[in-house]
């Protein structure tokens, strides 16, 4: 027995050696792949970042393309040429024209002088001739957009990348170029957002070798040309690529490059990192996984060693094991789940009293027959790959149905645990535990959130939802469409930065309803305000709710708002209001709103001693215009009447029109009757220049009559009765004039011209 443990022990302490060999060359090996994995990210990662530099670039340049093709257009156009300066620039040049990174856009002629600006009206006399582009496209006016050379520019002295295309005349021969062009340091602001370490650079070249920008840049090589050079040959090998796996030479480590194309365009951008940053962190990992695997590959064998030691102390527990055995049956047996243990050829060794319960097989009985006999070949069948899989070393997790000895259907939750040893899968523990409740719990859950999100989705209010912290958990599909938010990106995100509710009118941020309700003072009623779609910045007028959401023992979880929006109605009943008191033709001041600001205006003149008038005017004809031109263009001669009359009058004066053709004009504030005669010379100025109707200009008089306060009547009443007694005197006295009442005895009286005249 000595001699088998002591040959037990050194066979264990060579064991623990080959293990940190193992551990050793596994180490190697993985710093290895590390290496590889770290040199392939780096790779993924520089391409992603030309594919995202080329997007930037490729947007820029089409937008600017497609500016400079609508200048084109508009050049080719001669009824745009035609327009006055202010307006064809306006028409040419814009606002698309503002491209990130871009400069003005210059219009040059055949001979290569500059003749538009899309910053100034007087373009900087300045020729072109010379430029690259302009020889190019003057060979071939078909070329398309040109990608010209790096030049500083003429007009600001800034280094510009030139990109042009050529305008033609009407009989298709070339007329000249349009230039755009876009700012070198848009690019250096561009690359140098990226950080790729020490000896690294990002590159801009022509696909011919010629270098746009390059960053950092450095004295020596600023804009050197790899035209004929295999780094160029690369470049045109590929519209992307990636090149420099390996550092190569005594010191001598390539970059490690990724290169895109840009769109159709003539570009290629290149991203070069230096070999020693990509390895920078698998130098460090490397050293102190090293280091990890000595110090395993020492303690590896020290445990071997002192599991040799504690294995002379095994005869002494092993009386204590015998009687742990006997308890851990015991504890198996008062298991509510079935736990069993098969060995490699799948038959029984032991199992727990559960099994009598659902097979009605006892654990003496089940002892030493094969797991087939126990399932049943169908249950067998479905459980057989997992067993398989178990024997094979895997751990095994897994859902199924049993039927139990009554029949009963049972939802089981099955682990199938390898018992390995020495490398070799001995046998499988065995766990069933009786999940058919749970399910039957799932299940409810699962149909009662089925029914709460349809309801959620199909109501017509917005609906958030949030934790007690106030971070948005939920935002059905109208809280969506008011916020802006998308409910994956609003999640999380505190319940301040998607729903911003502000004060009507005064835009002054309101206090989350919200977090009020999460701290026990929600507002009984629900709170208007103001929610701003997050993109578009659309505008709604909303009301909010708030409640809490407590578990069951009442500690606050989270919070739900409701949003009703009511930006229609509020729309409606401030439209509403306007029309109670404004003409719907003409916006001008109706009845109502006459008679209340007349009724006050009487007052201020009673207590301050003053005078006001009130003209009664109606247009002379108007029927006759009706049914000529028909009503459309009649309601177009009130409303160019009711202008011409409201720019006669003093801005605290009222215009109103009766209805038809009749109109009345409150002058408050009055000294006199010469003041009131004085505006209805104004007014007969007016009206006496034509109106414009459907092409045909149309002359038209009007008649009127004036009350003045207080001589001719004590209230707003008798005022208009008056003046419209003396409007009807004008009438009958021949019309296009104004006249003044006089008493109720005496004829109204013409007002004439003023006394200077």
């Amino acid at each position: 027995m000595h001699f088998s443990r002591q040959f037990f022990s050194h066979r264990l302490i060579w064991l623990a050696l080959l293990v940190s060999l193992g551990i050793g060359l596994l180490s190697a090996r993985t710093v290895w792949t590390m290496r590889a994995d770290g040199w392939d990210y780096a790779s993924r990662t520089n391409a992603n970042l030309a594919s995202t530099l080329e997007r930037s670039i490729g947007d820029s340049i089409r937008s600017l393309d497609e500016s400079l093709k609508g200048v084109v257009a508009g050049l080719e156009r001669p009824e745009v040429m035609a327009l006055p300066p202010e307006i064809r620039s306006g028409v040419l040049f814009d606002s698309s024209l503002q491209v990130p990174g871009a400069g003005a856009v210059l219009v040059v002629d055949a001979q290569g002088n500059v003749v538009l600006h899309s910053s100034t009206l007087t373009p900087q006399q300045a020729n072109f001739a010379d430029r690259d582009y302009f020889l190019a496209l003057s060979k071939d006016p078909q070329l398309g957009l040109h990608v010209g050379r790096p030049v500083p520019s003429r007009m600001s002295g800034r280094a510009i990348l030139p990109l042009t295309r050529a305008y033609h005349h009407r009989d298709g021969s070339f007329a000249g170029v349009v230039v755009g062009a876009i700012r070198l340091s848009y690019f250096d602001g561009l690359f140098g957002s990226l950080d790729l370490g020490a000896g690294s650079s990002v590159d801009l070249y022509r696909t011919d070798g010629l270098p746009i920008s390059r960053f950092p840049r450095a004295a020596d090589d600023a804009y050197a040309n790899i035209a004929g050079t295999a780094a160029l040959a690369r470049l045109q090998s590929a519209p992307a690529g990636t090149h420099g796996a390996e550092p190569e030479g005594a010191g001598g480590a390539r970059h490690l490059q990724a290169w895109k194309h840009v769109g159709s365009y003539p570009l290629v951008v290149n991203v070069a990192q230096s070999g020693d940053t990509v390895l920078a962190k698998w130098y460090r990992s490397a050293w102190v996984l090293g280091l990890f695997s000595l110090l395993l590959m020492a303690g590896c064998v020290g445990l071997a060693m002192l599991f040799v030691r504690e294995l002379r102390r095994r005869q002494a527990v092993s009386a204590e094991l015998r009687v742990a055995e006997r308890d851990r049956q015991t504890i198996l047996d008062n298991l509510p789940s079935l736990v069993s243990y098969w060995d490699a050829d799948l038959h029984n060794r032991f199992a727990n009293s559960a099994y009598g319960t659902w097979f009605g097989v006892s654990p003496e009985q089940l002892r030493g027959r094969h797991c087939r006999d126990l399932l049943g070949p169908a249950q067998y069948a479905m459980c057989e790959p997992f067993v398989r899989s178990a024997l094979r070393g895997e751990r095994q997790l897994f859902e199924c149905t049993v039927v139990d000895k009554a029949g009963v259907q049972r939802h089981a939750l099955v682990s199938y645990v390898p018992d390995v040893e020495g490398g070799a899968v001995r046998g499988v523990f065995s766990q069933t535990i009786d999940i058919s409740d749970r399910k039957r719990m799932e299940e409810q859950l699962f149909e009662e959130k089925e029914r709460i999100r349809l309801t959620l989705q199909a109501i017509g209010d917005a609906v958030l939802c949030t934790d007690a912290q106030g971070q948005i958990t939920y935002l059905n599909p109208v809280a969506e469409r008011l916020t802006g938010w998308q409910a994956f990106d609003a999640a999380g995100s505190r319940v301040e930065a998607v729903v911003r509710l502000q004060e009507p009118g005064t835009d002054k941020p309101l206090p989350s309803a919200l977090h009020s309700a999460i701290q026990g003072h929600a507002p009984e009623t629900p709170v208007r305000g103001v929610v701003q779609h997050r993109t578009s910045g659309q505008r709604f007028e909303v009301e909010e709710t708030a409640r809490t959401i407590t578990d069951r023992h009442g500690t606050v979880t989270g919070a739900v708002a409701v949003l009703r929006d009511v930006t229609e109605a509020v729309a409606m009943q401030a439209r509403m209001a306007h029309l109670a008191q404004y003409d719907a033709l003409t916006d001008l001041p109706n009845r109502l709103l006459l008679q209340d600001r007349a009724h006050l205006a009487v007052a201020h003149a009673r207590r301050d001693g003053r005078c006001l008038a009130v003209m009664y005017l109606d247009l002379d004809g108007f029927k006759a215009v009706n049914d000529r031109l028909g009503h459309d263009l009649g309601d177009r001669l009130l409303v160019q009447f009711a202008q011409r009359l409201k720019a006669a009058v003093r801005g605290s004066d009222t215009v109103c029109r009766q209805g038809g053709d009749e109109f009345v004009v409150l002058l408050p504030g009055l000294d006199g009757a010469e003041g009131a005669c004085s505006v209805a010379r104004k007014i007969l100025a007016a009206a006496a220049s034509p109106f414009e109707l459907g092409g045909e200009a149309l002359r038209i008089g009007l008649s009127g009559g004036i009350a003045m306060f207080p001589g001719h009547g004590a209230s707003f009443e008798e005022l208009t009765q008056h003046a419209d007694a003396a409007m009807y005197a004008a009438k009958r006295a021949g019309r296009l004039q104004f006249m003044l009442y006089a008493g109720p005895d005496t004829a109204p009286q013409p007002i004439g011209p003023p006394e200077s005249e």
